[in-house]
């Protein structure tokens, strides 16, 4: 399966469709919604980690690298999963978190127990001085980065949470003991893997950072080209069917021409995230500031053709299980709600790079507005509210920034029906429901050919009909518009356009030719008006053009 012509849907199995009447989504969830899948014309579904763990990070605290958590199901359940893909013509993509593990597990029990093989799985370190920590690092959830053992009167790293140790790749036993696991799921016929944070793996200089939080000592590390061709090598890269992602944190465009180039020694393509940080204040995001559109157009068409140009490849999105929902944070909840969720899905849906929808963007779910403290569930949203508080933000303000802001937004429950729980469960939620899911579900959407669904199933298979989505060179237009991004593809003889107008007002754009001579593809009204060369867009109207040269 070529990636390049290929889609990935992301699950949150806990989030996704819960199968027991729990309250929690499970495996069997999964595997009875694959007919919706290939409905919609997904060719592999990326789903979050589902080992046993004890949740302090929703899954990513992983206790037992080798078996399914019981409230997801179990092996057989997995099994049963692969097998319901495959016969569906969708593969299953697993998501790995190896800098870290959960303090639960078996290695860190050993290595708190005194044993100094596996204690030197894990970085610890002596501190600068009585209750001093080795470096003052941050931690990404908040607060300092290393945790006190008293028994050893050192401290061990935790770039995630307390509970959360990261673990030394620099020790080759860990390396191998890594290798297992990924040969162990290729077994089981697993043909994707995603990489959590995996370029912050190799640790640099264990200094104070007088400059910022501490990053710039531990991301795109000294040896982290080494050790992902190592892996690459002894695992993943002896198959040809498999694609691989790495999640990339805050890293640099340069290192990811190595990190996803096509000559296949590392990785198959990368996530970055530097386009869905033009929302923050340098990397604050517990802010509230208004979307900087040039920044987000130069970022997006910076990383398009450096890597391009580089022979690297991208992953393409704008959701997953740590974003806020797309429509909300770019779009429009309310009058243009179907045409700015359209919009948004036609511009990265023909970008060069593998598109990723995550679970409920095909619907144009929103953020959940949550008001309370209880129903927030994300323990960096917890943290931040609370640090916001102690530094004097009202309540009322951080309620505000959490709303745009927190990871919850992405996990509330898949809207099915219209019914109590969404279809999701027969039970209340882990998750409140957000209330919108009455007029928001898939049931409504797939009887409705105009539905933001069946506009997706649309861009899904103009990529497999259409090389120059899949295999074109990316040419920016007109960059410095005030409201419209677009782009051209072209490949061979074919040429697309894409334009996107991405504000609630209309706006006109010259296209600098005349588009008599182009065949519409696709766009978010269902009719068009886009003749000559000086086009007026509507609001959040975006349209695909195509023509052979």
């Amino acid at each position: 399966m070529d990636f390049k012509k290929s889609v990935v849907y992301q699950i949150y199995p806990k989030s996704f469709c819960d199968s027991n009447g729990d309250g929690f989504g499970d495996l069997k969830g999964v595997t009875a919604k694959l007919d919706y899948l290939k409905e919609l014309g997904v060719d592999y579904i990326w789903m979050t980690p589902f080992f046993v763990s004890p949740q302090n990070d929703n899954g990513y605290d992983v206790e037992d690298y080798y078996n399914i958590d019981p409230r997801y199901g179990t092996m057989e359940d997995f099994e049963e999963l692969c097998q319901g893909a495959a016969d569906r013509g969708i593969r299953i993509m697993l998501d790995m978190v190896f800098n870290h593990t959960s303090t639960r597990h078996e290695w860190f029990q050993k290595a708190l127990s005194g044993d100094p093989r596996y204690k030197d799985f894990y970085i610890f370190k002596k501190g600068k001085g009585p209750g001093v920590p080795p470096t003052n690092w941050e931690s990404k959830f908040g607060g300092n980065s290393w945790e006190y053992v008293e028994k050893f009167d050192e401290y061990y790293l935790h770039l995630f949470d307390v509970t959360q140790a990261d673990l030394n790749w620099d020790n080759p036993e860990v390396r191998a003991e890594i290798q297992k696991v990924v040969r162990f799921w290729m077994e089981k016929g697993v043909k994707g893997f995603r990489f959590d944070v995996v370029n912050l793996i190799s640790k640099g200089a264990f200094e104070d950072d007088f400059e910022g939080d501490g990053r710039r000592f531990y991301t795109d590390g000294p040896r982290i080209h080494e050790y992902l061709q190592e892996l690459n090598a002894a695992t993943f890269g002896t198959d040809a069917e498999i694609i691989t992602v790495g999640e990339m944190s805050s890293t640099s465009m340069e290192n990811c021409y190595r990190y996803a180039s096509e000559d296949g020694k590392e990785l198959s393509m990368v996530f970055s995230f530097h386009h869905l940080k033009t929302d923050f204040v340098g990397n604050e995001k517990w802010v509230i500031v208004p979307n900087d559109f040039q920044k987000l157009k130069q970022i997006l068409f910076d990383w398009q053709t450096h890597m391009s140009e580089n022979h690297a490849w991208n992953a393409v999105f704008w959701c997953n299980h740590d974003q806020p929902r797309v429509v909300s944070r770019m779009g429009d909840e309310g009058k243009y709600w179907k045409e700015s969720a359209k919009m948004l899905g036609t511009v990265i849906h023909c970008l060069r790079g593998t598109p990723y929808i995550y679970q409920g963007e095909e619907l144009g779910m929103t953020n959940a507005g949550f008001n309370q403290i209880d129903q927030y569930k994300d323990v960096e949203s917890l943290n931040h509210f609370r640090i916001l508080v102690e530094k004097g933000v009202p309540e009322s303000a951080a309620y505000e920034i959490l709303k745009i802001h927190s990871r919850d937004n992405s996990r509330t429950p898949m809207q099915w029906d219209g019914g109590k729980y969404a279809g999701f469960s027969d039970a209340e939620p882990w998750i409140s429901v957000n209330p919108n899911h009455v007029r928001i579900n898939a049931e409504a959407q797939l009887q409705d050919e105009d539905s933001i669904f069946h506009y997706y199933q649309k861009l899904i298979r103009l990529r497999k009909d259409y090389d120059v989505i899949a295999y074109g060179d990316l040419e920016p237009l007109d960059a410095k518009h005030p409201s419209v991004m677009a782009y051209r593809r072209t490949w061979e003889n074919q040429e697309l356009l894409m334009i996107a107008n991405f504000y609630g007002k209309e706006t006109a754009w010259d296209a600098g030719c005349d588009l008599e001579g182009y065949t519409r593809l696709a766009g978010s009204y269902a009719d068009t008006s886009l003749v000559g060369t000086e086009v007026k867009l509507r609001p959040y109207e975006a349209a695909v053009l195509y023509k052979e040269n």
